[in-house]
């Protein structure tokens, strides 16, 4: 069965009618398998504005209830909306079934996080008096998600915000346009089972880069998500800062990982393989540098060929595919910059951009390696010291994800200290990518310095009040300020 068949049958049992000027194509076979309309930002956010009016004033574990029936649904929709992500963004379909379970593993978060968003008591220095925070909602919150992850990053945001008492409106990328239609067809149908959800709570724009612009742009969006590029981020970053707005953007990676000599390699081996070609290269946790030392890197290269050689390129609906497609003829010319004839291409599904991850070594960090190219290119760098190794890993623009394999507690210790990683996600025998939703999900730098996701990320969807309550008869002034008429 063609994707565009198999896409047309997920959409007819979800009850979806699509059409428009959208055109959505397969990364499989290249072809088209969709139709969405372009959505009216100005009239979404006109309608988030109405819900806000309605959803602050819900109580927060009522509002997780709301989010608990999300959960409910996508645990019975999730091998439908699973393989509509295979469709759509060429992962294989393990992936994509992690990708909806990463949804529901969220909604379970938010739903306890619900009972949860705690303020603080302060001591205050004046006689009778009561200094306390509390957190309230923050307003309409337009989520711009990427490809790659082109339901899970929607789930992790919307979640969150929800139960903070805030509207979304999604603007998904324009690849993966059919993924966003599913989960709006569930959002729609948890929205009439809980009940009395204002309308234009939860809405999908679709559309390119100007409906995107207009949403930044709006003065009445409180908090502008995004998630893409460095270069989607310095656009965005600048104008929802000139109007004043809230910003969490979470951007590019150049990852790394450094192996040291007490490293059990075949553990590091089957982790490289999972974070270098996973996706076909094509997340922003994707391992791109693998930092090595020099005693064991002759060894630890040669068992990674042999590997990389062996991991199945093809067709993402088929079980022992490990690595889909690109996503379009771009990402394969963006690979073929870097390594021109040398890219090793796979014939699979014709239409298609399948191949094979490639190994380089280098021996410094050539602009190349300090720049994100979206493929399954994997650096290879000699180190001698472990801080020579931890140099190398901060030495990129970009601060979202890294990791060390040792069995040395030292050196793990001081790749975790404040003189280690400067990224937002530093590991330890694992892989820079396959994030748990429990941790804040982001990065420094170039990265964008937002969070997404667990611990105590639901902060940037609030706002936050600072109270100081008077329950004596007299009116001391803090620092110790006298401001009396003179009798």
């Amino acid at each position: 069965m063609s994707p565009a068949e198999e896409a047309a049958g997920i959409l007819a049992l979800a009850r979806i009618d699509c059409g428009g000027s959208l055109v959505t194509c397969s990364p499989i076979d290249g072809k088209p398998i969709g139709r969405v309309t372009v959505g009216d930002p100005d009239r979404a956010a006109a309608r988030a504005v109405a819900a806000f009016e309605k959803w602050r004033t819900v109580p927060a574990p009522r509002r997780g209830e709301l989010v608990r029936l999300l959960g409910e649904w996508l645990r019975e929709f999730k091998p439908l909306l699973a393989k509509m992500v295979t469709l759509e963004s060429g992962k294989i379909l393990q992936e994509s079934l992690g990708e909806v379970q990463e949804m529901i593993d969220i909604c379970d978060f938010a739903v306890g996080l619900s009972r949860q968003l705690y303020g603080l008591t302060i001591a205050s220095e004046r006689p009778n008096h009561r200094m306390m925070e509390q957190w309230h909602p923050l307003g309409p919150v337009v989520v711009i998600s990427a490809f790659n992850f082109p339901v899970a990053v929607w789930a992790w945001n919307t979640t969150l915000a929800l139960v903070c008492g805030n509207p979304v409106i999604w603007k998904p990328s324009e690849k993966t346009p059919l993924s966003a239609e599913c989960v709006m067809a569930g959002v729609r149908r948890v929205l009439e089972r809980f009940g009395d959800a204002p309308d234009g709570l939860i809405q999908l724009v679709q559309g390119e880069r100007d409906i995107g612009e207009a949403l930044v742009d709006d003065s009445r969006i409180a908090l502008v998500s995004a998630t893409g590029s460095t270069a989607m981020g310095r656009l965005v970053g600048p104008r929802v800062a000139k109007r004043f707005g809230r910003v969490l953007l979470e951007l590019g990676g150049n990852n790394a990982t450094i192996v040291c000599p007490s490293a059990d390699l075949e553990l590091a081996t089957r982790a490289i393989l999972f974070s270098a070609a996973g996706t076909a290269g094509q997340r922003c946790t994707t391992l791109r540098r693998l930092i090595v030392h020099e005693s064991i890197a002759d060894d630890l290269v040669a068992r990674l060929r042999a590997l990389f050689a062996q991991a199945t390129v093809g067709d993402p609906r088929q079980p022992d595919t490990l690595i889909g497609p690109l996503i379009d003829e771009a990402a394969f010319d963006a690979m073929k910059s870097i390594l021109g004839d040398k890219v090793e291409r796979v014939e699979a599904v014709d239409g298609g951009f399948y191949v094979r991850p490639a190994i380089l070594e280098v021996s410094g960090q050539d602009s190349n390696v300090l720049k994100e190219t979206f493929a399954p290119i994997l650096y290879v760098l000699r180190y001698a010291s472990i801080e020579q190794a931890i140099a190398l890993n901060n030495e990129v623009p970009q601060g979202l994800s890294s990791s060390i394999f040792t069995n040395d507690l030292k050196k793990s210790e001081l790749f975790l200290s404040a003189a280690g990683s400067d990224c937002g996600i530093a590991n330890v025998n694992i892989g820079p990518s396959g994030a748990e939703i429990g941790g804040a999900f982001g990065g420094e730098k170039e990265t964008g310095g937002g969070r997404e996701s667990g611990s105590d990320s639901w902060r940037a969807y609030m706002r936050r009040q600072t109270n100081t309550i008077n329950y004596g008869s007299d009116l001391p002034l803090a620092q110790g300020i006298r401001f009396d008429v003179a009798p």
